[in-house]
């Protein structure tokens, strides 16, 4: 089994943006979602995004008007965000969320960790840890977003193989085995070469949180719940610092 952080180093990195389709639409898409969370006029006031991935919500933050702090381990999806940020005021930083520096955290008023990243973490204990790093260290009445997939019901039989996205170059799925507490979920790509067809595969955990849970974990932490919504397996949860 290898590490989420090597799995994105030599696989999922190369292909993330390319599984979600048209990058500016993708983008549109956070910033439409953030806006309907209440999101926007940032006049300039500081965001944190961890788990940044290629900038989906750090260039939509941008875009609303917030400087931002894009966090991430994968070098490779860090480069692809500064090659798209033009002027925009995000700054890059490669680091491990569970280690984030108090003071980055100090001055932000909003925090993302979106697209799965909260099931990056090895155990359920590591998420509550970061929250109570959050709520001791974010800005006062501060506002998080999360967003993941709920993992805790357990799919079968064929209903376990994902199609991700496809093309006449390249064909990416996915199939899913389920543990107790995280699920291990195989990435396989396959490419089109001169020669024709070569796979590749890899493998890593995601964590099986479900909304509940983690909005619990939240509220120990000192956080307040303001949305707690569940709709096609993807969880978003809205808090805020009491």
């Amino acid at each position: 089994m290898g590490s989420v952080a090597d799995h994105y180093d030599t696989l999922l990195a190369e292909h993330y943006s390319w599984m979600f389709g048209d990058f500016e639409t993708r983008v549109a898409d956070q910033k439409a979602l953030l806006e309907s969370l209440g999101v926007g006029g940032g006049g300039g006031a500081w965001a944190v995004d961890l788990g940044c991935g290629p900038g989906f919500q750090s260039l939509a933050l941008a875009q609303l008007g917030y400087r931002v702090r894009a966090v991430d381990m994968s070098e490779k999806l860090l480069g692809e965000l500064t090659s798209r940020a033009g002027g925009a005021a995000i700054e890059c930083l490669r680091a491990d969320m569970r280690e984030i520096d108090a003071g980055l955290l100090s001055r932000a008023g909003l925090l993302t960790c979106m697209g799965d990243t909260l099931t990056h973490l090895d155990e359920p204990e590591e998420v509550s840890a970061l929250f109570e790093r959050l709520d001791e260290n974010l800005a006062p009445e501060a506002v998080v977003i999360l967003t993941f997939r709920d993992l805790t019901e357990e799919l079968s039989g064929t209903e376990r193989f994902i199609a991700l996205r496809g093309d006449k170059d390249r064909i990416m799925t996915c199939f899913l085995e389920y543990e107790e507490d995280r699920v291990m979920v195989h990435d396989l790509v396959h490419l089109r070469g001169g020669e024709g067809w070569s796979l590749l595969k890899s493998c890593y955990p995601k964590l099986r949180l479900g909304g509940g849970q983690v909005a619990d974990m939240l509220r120990e932490a000192g956080f307040g719940i303001e949305l707690l919504n569940t709709e096609n397996g993807l969880v978003t949860i809205q808090a805020i610092k009491d």
